[in-house]
Parts: structure tokens; C-alpha cells; sequence
């Protein structure tokens, strides 16, 4: 399956549930932990959950695919759906304001929003070479980084 059309596909199912501040950071130029990110806000607990709920059950539905690992929880404010090369993250917004990922990775360009699934049909030019297998180390590092900021940004306040 290609890493992009499940991108977008994550992205229009979270749009579906009115997910706010939705991005789309495409990691294949800078890291070797996910080819994509995507990043949404939900307003309240209920809402991470419909959120959530709607990107699994679609990404079932539609692609046969089930999330590798669910990280954390909706009374937690933040929640990792991780489909290997494609990660979803889902933050209520104090979450996202805190670990700021968007920063933490602004070297990783962002995905235009407007990109349908005919776009994302792979092409020879745009595939991408077999990725080494060291993404479970690598996202423990993206986790220690966001407390490492968190933690600055707290000690500069």
C-alpha cells in the first residue's frame, strides 16, 4: 500500500470528524521513523475518541489494515494511531501547544491539504527506497525530544 494514500485517507477521516488545525508533515526527507505524520486537535475527550474511532474503523474498512500500536489515551490528551510508515497523532490543544511537533520537525515539509487520493497514486519517480528497519528506536527518540522541549520551555517560563 502506498504511505501517501493512507496519509491523506488518515486526513480526510479525521476531517470527517471535524478535527481541527489538520497537518499532514511528510517525513521521508528527514527521518527514517515514519514516512508520514499527521497531526489533528480534538476539542474534548469525546471528540479524540470519535476522531480516532472514525481513522480506525475506515482504515479497516477501507484499506484491510488495523493500527500496529495505539499509544495513550483520550484522558491522557494525546494518542498515537501508528501505522508504521504513516503515524497519527491526535492532541487536545493545550497537548499540542506543549510538545509543538510541528516545530520540533519544521525541517519536514508539510503535505498541501488540497491533494486528493488520485494524487497519491504512486508514480515512478516519487517511490521512495526500502527504509531501514529502525523505527521503533527512532520514535522513542521523537518522544524524548518533545519532553526535552517541553521541559526547556517550561524552565524558561
Amino acid at each position: 500500500m502506498e504511505s501517501k494514500k493512507l496519509a491523506l485517507a488518515c486526513r480526510e477521516y479525521a476531517d470527517n470528524r471535524k478535527a481541527e488545525n489538520i497537518v499532514v508533515l511528510d517525513m521521508r526527507p528527514v527521518s527514517t521513523i515514519a514516512d508520514y505524520f499527521i497531526i489533528v486537535t480534538g476539542s474534548s475527550e469525546p471528540h479524540l475518541r470519535a476522531i480516532s474511532d472514525e481513522i480506525e474503523t475506515k482504515v479497516l474498512q477501507n484499506f484491510g489494515v488495523r493500527p500496529r500500536a495505539i499509544d495513550g489515551t483520550v484522558q491522557g490528551s494525546w494518542m498515537v494511531l501508528d501505522y508504521f510508515d504513516v503515524i497519527v497523532h491526535i492532541m487536545k490543544t493545550d497537548a499540542r501547544e506543549r510538545y509543538d511537533i510541528e516545530a520540533l520537525w519544521n525541517d519536514a515539509p508539510r503535505v498541501d491539504l488540497k491533494a486528493t487520493m488520485e494524487e497519491a497514486e504512486p508514480t515512478p519517480a516519487t517511490e521512495a527506497a526500502p527504509k531501514p528497519k529502525k523505527k521503533a528506536a527512532a520514535k522513542k527518540t521523537i518522544v524524548k525530544k518533545a519532553a526535552k522541549k517541553a521541559a526547556k520551555k517550561s524552565a524558561a517560563e
